[in-house]
């Protein structure tokens, strides 16, 4: 398979990796109806768990579709993954070496978060590597965005490397902001979610029309 192949498979799994965590989550939300669904107060996680009726940190939890969530949660990191290594061929030496080595951690860390919904019933360690692996992964994704921003031998357009660093700086800002009111708990979290989301469906939409691949069409430099 040719470089640019690829590089345009990777794309693609960006894409429809976004998609369709969008898509698994309004679904699942919609499903909730009793009390309804809140973007802004309830946690993404809250989808996943499957006790309704269950009070977790005074939010009552009823997720019909948690399967679908915690699928969602698992394939994202298998995509986002499989999507970064492919990409990856953009750079070399130990710039790409640490694209992976984020990547894969990312993909490990959201698998845990599919398998192990955060409730607080059932034993303790549940809750701990959820909440762990769920850390881990928005840290390695924005991580992944800014790191693609702030490569000047990617050769790629600087509007393009600004906003790369942007979204994963206010990523990790949102993401510590979680705590500052259990009204915005759920807004500030997807804002630490959707910044890599983001940044991966632009991404790959930018490389599928061709824009950084003229950008990037020379071999980068080792770093």
């Amino acid at each position: 398979m040719s470089r640019h192949a690829f590089l345009s498979l990777g794309a693609v799994i960006l894409v429809v990796n976004t998609v369709q965590w969008i898509a698994a989550e309004a679904v699942a939300a919609a499903a909730w109806t009793a009390p309804p669904y809140s973007y802004a107060a309830n946690y993404i996680s809250d989808l996943g768990v499957p006790d309704c009726g269950a009070k977790f940190q005074g939010r009552e939890l009823c997720s019909p579709l948690h399967p679908l969530m915690n699928a969602s949660f698992a394939l994202e990191g298998l995509l986002f993954a499989t999507g970064i290594v492919l990409l990856s061929r953009l750079v070399t030496g130990r710039a790409r070496r640490v694209f992976v080595a984020l990547a894969v951690t990312h993909g490990a860390a959201m698998v845990l978060v599919g398998l192990f919904h955060g409730s607080a019933d059932g034993p303790d360690y549940r809750l701990f590597i959820h909440g762990g692996a769920a850390a881990v992964g928005i840290l390695c994704a924005n991580s992944v965005a800014i790191l693609a921003g702030a490569l000047r031998n990617l050769g790629l357009p600087p509007v393009y490397r600004a906003c790369s660093v942007a979204v994963g700086v206010l990523g990790l800002l949102s993401e510590a902001l979680v705590g500052v009111s259990p009204s915005t708990a759920g807004a500030f979290e997807r804002g630490g979610v959707y910044s890599w989301l983001l940044w991966s469906a632009v991404t790959g939409l930018l490389l599928l029309a061709g824009r950084l691949r003229r950008h990037a069409a020379t071999e980068s430099v080792p770093v």
